[in-house]
């Protein structure tokens, strides 16, 4: 029951109503048409600003057309009032009782409420942390991953097939320096002395792997060339990197569907068959680049190259595929990589990546344009950095992967529910900062105790509900009798928890599952709020012996919170507490 969809469809009637006596014209597009709560509760419950978006197709004036919507509106039995204002906004006032009717809406869905046919079953690839198959993952990584892991419940609850995906990025230079910084390693196991040279990966995390080639091959990959053990070494590292990356991604709760290889596209076709289907477009030219704007770099020198022309598609200048020396840009297998999801099917996709990516963004949204005749949307989400404190000063922790700090570093230090929540606690697109002290701090400050805090005061409150006698189940207090309800914090809660629909179909629609954190920390309030105002007044109190109606229907005003509290905390990722420690 999505009390704001039930809103939307009435004024839709309105308006087909408004064609039908010929007051406003056929063919009218509703797309823009919006219901949602006004900027200021005191205007009303609900605003609908039909007559705004409709004024220039239907050649009328807005105020006009909102008086015409009033009338219509104001005969629905759920509209207590509909008042035009301003330059023809129109706001809503709806019987309380239909508000409360939510509760046991709530109540018989359980944490399904909420979930939306919105995506329609679309198929949609959510390719999310992708780090370099090199070594553990770092704080950055954490941000990238609770981001990607959280979209992709999001989506999944709004009505889309989701895949979650993990590119590996193993076809580069990287890999082959992670097999020598790791058969270095193994020359130290078998008691060499040994030296990092700079760009290699100095970090304790490689010693086992060392120990384990020493184990297995003995003195046999001394004194060899590397040409003779390189590609076994590099081969076995990549895998303990890949199996250590799994384990990093699990402490945090989340789970591949699909780890794709780099690799796999070299040497097979792939990337010749991509760049194929551009040329059969007319976009793979032999060209030479204007030079980079600003000062010159030493080497650069005009040379022919092979060219997608991707300004045909947005792109501020056409991209390299392929170097004057015959070999591959880092384009061309990422042009490939993608190419392979839009041949699976996907009807869209959306690539998580650090903000040092933002130059490769027009780019790749223009391959994927491209490469779909522009029928896959790309949708490139970038996350910022994250700064760590401690006690609000700068903090920097034990390093044991040799030069960052991992993502176990900050989970084993506040857990993976507070990590997760904290990391969403900001738009992905804004830097954050991760105080250790802040992020455990019970208080109102910090919004990862509060929602958690909420749902266990809940759990609470029920649990005297039913040491009083009151039956606390779900379908006993979906046959509570709700028309006591009504004081303004209770009105408050009801308005804000059915919003919850409203909620996920905005946030699935903008890639932006923290707006779920921002809701739920909006909802706590309201539930916190109504909670001390019980303690201020007796008769506001959710358990009174004297009136075991009332408490029943607040009872069932308090489970249904808890339960979109918990299904918000469900995409987020993060485990509702039953009680605070």
């Amino acid at each position: 029951m999505d009390i704001y969809a039930e809103m939307k469809a009435l004024v839709d009637a309105a308006i087909a109503r408004l064609v039908a006596e010929d007051a406003l014209p056929g063919g009218l597009d509703l797309g823009a048409v919006t219901v949602e709560p006004p900027r200021d509760p005191a205007h009303g419950d609900m605003a609908t600003n039909a007559a705004m978006v409709l004024a220039r197709p239907a050649k009328a004036a807005p105020r006009a057309i909102a008086e015409a919507l009033a009338g219509i509106l104001a005969e629905a039995p759920v509209v207590v009032s509909a008042e035009v204002a301003g330059p023809g906004f129109l706001n809503l006032r709806l019987d309380p009782g239909r508000w409360f009717a939510t509760v046991p809406a709530i109540l018989a869905a359980g944490r399904d409420f909420g979930r939306s046919g919105a995506g329609g079953g679309r198929r949609i690839n959510v390719e999310f942390v992708s780090a370099n198959p090199t070594g553990p993952m770092h704080v950055g990584h954490v941000r990238h991953a609770v981001f990607g892991d959280a979209l992709a419940s999001l989506l999944d609850f709004a009505g889309f097939d989701v895949t979650r995906e993990y590119y590996i990025n193993d076809g580069g230079a990287q890999v082959d320096v992670l097999a020598r910084s790791v058969h270095l390693r193994y020359l130290e196991a078998l008691g060499r002395a040994v030296e990092f040279p700079d760009g290699t990966y100095p970090g304790d995390y490689l010693i086992p792997l060392g120990a384990e080639l020493a184990e297995k091959h003995g003195e046999s990959l001394v004194g060899t060339d590397h040409e003779e053990w390189l590609p076994d070494v590099r081969d076995f590292a990549t895998e303990a990197m890949l199996a250590l990356i799994r384990e990093d991604l699990a402490s945090l709760g989340v789970t591949m569907d699909r780890f794709f290889s780099e690799r796999s596209l070299y040497g097979t076709g792939r990337i010749e068959a991509a760049l194929a289907a551009l040329e059969a477009r007319g976009l793979i030219y032999e060209g030479v680049l204007e030079p980079p704007k600003g000062k010159l770099p030493e080497d650069w020198e005009p040379r022919e190259q092979t060219l997608f022309r991707s300004t045909a598609y947005g792109d501020d200048v056409d991209r390299p595929v392929k170097k004057s020396d015959g070999g591959w840009t880092y384009f061309a297998p990422d042009i490939a990589y993608h190419f392979d999801k839009i041949e699976r099917g996907y009807d869209e996709l959306i690539d998580v990546l650090g903000a040092d990516h933002g130059g490769y963004v027009k780019r790749m949204k223009a391959a994927v344009a491209a490469l779909s005749d522009g029928k896959v949307p790309l949708d490139v989400k970038l996350c910022q950095m994250v700064r760590l404190f401690k006690g609000g000063e700068p903090f920097k922790m034990s390093k044991r992967a040799g030069n960052f700090v991992t993502l176990r570093d900050v989970v084993e230090q506040v857990g993976p529910d507070v990590t997760r929540f904290a990391m969403l606690t900001r738009k992905n697109d804004a830097p954050l900062d991760f105080d250790f002290d802040k992020v455990l701090e019970q208080s109102k400050d910090n919004p990862v105790f509060y929602v958690q805090y909420a749902h266990a005061r809940a759990q609470s409150v029920l649990a005297r509900g039913a040491a009083a006698g009151i039956d606390t189940s779900d379908a006993a207090l979906a046959t509570a009798v709700l028309g006591g309800l009504g004081a303004p914090g209770e009105s408050r809660l009801i308005r804000k928890a059915a919003e919850w629909p409203r909620q996920v179909e905005s946030a699935a629609a903008a890639h932006e599952p923290h707006r779920i954190a921002f809701y739920l920390f909006d909802l706590a309030s309201e539930f916190h709020s109504l909670q001390h105002q019980g303690k201020l007044d007796p008769e506001l109190r959710f358990i009174r012996e004297e009136a075991p109606e009332t408490s029943r229907a607040r009872l069932a005003l308090v489970r249904a919170t808890q339960v979109v509290i918990a299904a918000g905390l469900g995409i987020l990722g993060v485990t509702p507490m039953e009680e605070m420690r």
